[in-house]
């Protein structure tokens, strides 16, 4: 067709092989006049799509010598993709570890992606899950556009979400923990230590998890007879960072907290930096409360208490879903699975200042 590339097309003169640009699933909708998701059930071996159309694509594929992937046993191989938030933690890499075991286990293997956010915004993302021919996708702590999810639906792609970001879709299995217990458990365990003034280092505002944890610390002052105190809640995203900020802003405070709960592990590790740099002591001065429970929370300097949520888990399960089907592996007909938290009671708490030690 004039004015349009072909790859590996021949000159007229030498009939060598002239390199081009590959094209990719969009393109060839572009042309055929049709979606992304209907090039990639001919791609794949589809029925559902009419023989006129099938016809075109198929030349067009032809005619840009496609390299197109064979569809494959469903049983014997298979490909997860996994999109998660980021992948430069220790959280990071308890989701990888989860979704690598269970997918081994079926003989799977796995395909990530960094959304770098809570949306998946990589613009050829859905075109090169449809062109892999993926048996199912993992979204960790992301979302995806509604347009996104709409092509998904039409790839015919299973779905399911570990930590869902918002209100989950009602026909999407989902994976979380019980992120308002541990936000409970966290602050009843201040608490019970005698602390009065207890401060929040909040997770990402978009993270229905991070939301959870918030109402359970309120839920838990409330219960406690202790005024909540918007000055003692301090905004996050679940990084070092801004514990380590958040936490020089409450140390400022004319009143300070004298115990702290962090809505993540690497965020108490940030408030650890900056109770030293104050000249204070964590637990001593300072009673600290993570949540997730990574590796390095028992390698800190004090060794830290955290609510553990059993992240590797919820990984592995949702990667079943997506290889087993939800009916094969969730109980009855629910489709949301809350794993349970767990406090880990370590050296970063201690008693109120003026309360006898336990």
């Amino acid at each position: 067709m004039p004015g349009r590339r072909s790859s590996g097309a021949t000159t007229a003169t030498t009939g060598t092989a002239v390199p081009a640009a590959r094209v990719t699933i969009a393109e060839i909708a572009r042309e055929a006049g049709v979606s992304a998701p209907t090039v990639s059930k001919v791609l794949n071996g589809h029925d559902q799509v009419a023989p006129e159309t099938r016809a075109r694509v198929l030349e067009l594929l032809e005619q840009h010598n496609y390299l197109r992937r064979r569809a494959r046993p469903k049983k014997t191989i298979g490909l997860v993709d996994l999109v998660i938030r980021e992948v430069d933690s220790l959280w990071a890499c308890e989701v990888m570890q989860g979704v690598q075991s269970a997918a081994a286990e079926h003989g799977a293997e796995v395909v990530m992606t960094a959304a770098h956010g809570t949306t998946v915004d990589t613009r050829r993302w859905l075109d090169n899950v449809a062109t892999r021919g993926s048996d199912g996708i993992i979204l960790a702590v992301t979302d995806l556009t509604p347009a996104q999810r709409k092509q998904v639906d039409s790839l015919d792609i299973p779905l399911a979400v570990v930590d869902p970001v918002g209100s989950p879709d009602a026909a999407v299995p989902t994976v979380g923990a019980t992120n308002w217990q541990g936000g409970m458990a966290a602050t009843q365990h201040l608490i019970d230590l005698g602390h009065r003034r207890i401060g929040i280092l909040r997770g990402h505002e978009d993270a229905l998890c991070a939301r959870a944890r918030l109402d359970g610390y309120r839920a838990a002052l409330e219960r406690a007879g202790i005024e909540v105190d918007p000055a003692l809640q301090q905004p996050g995203d679940f990084y070092y960072t801004t514990g380590f900020s958040g936490m020089r802003e409450l140390l400022a405070l004319a009143d300070p907290p004298t115990a702290v709960f962090a809505s993540s592990d690497l965020m108490a590790l940030g408030a650890y930096e900056a109770i030293r740099q104050a000249g204070l002591r964590v637990a001593a001065d300072v009673s600290i409360v993570g949540f997730d429970d990574v590796p390095n929370a028992a390698w800190a300097s004090p060794p830290l208490t955290t609510v553990r949520q059993p992240l590797r888990e919820m990984a592995a399960l949702a990667a079943r879903i997506v290889l087993l089907g939800a009916d094969a592996v969730l109980p009855g007909p629910t489709l949301r699975m809350e794993l349970a938290t767990r406090l880990v009671v370590r050296e970063s708490t201690g008693a109120a200042p003026g309360m006898p030690a336990a």
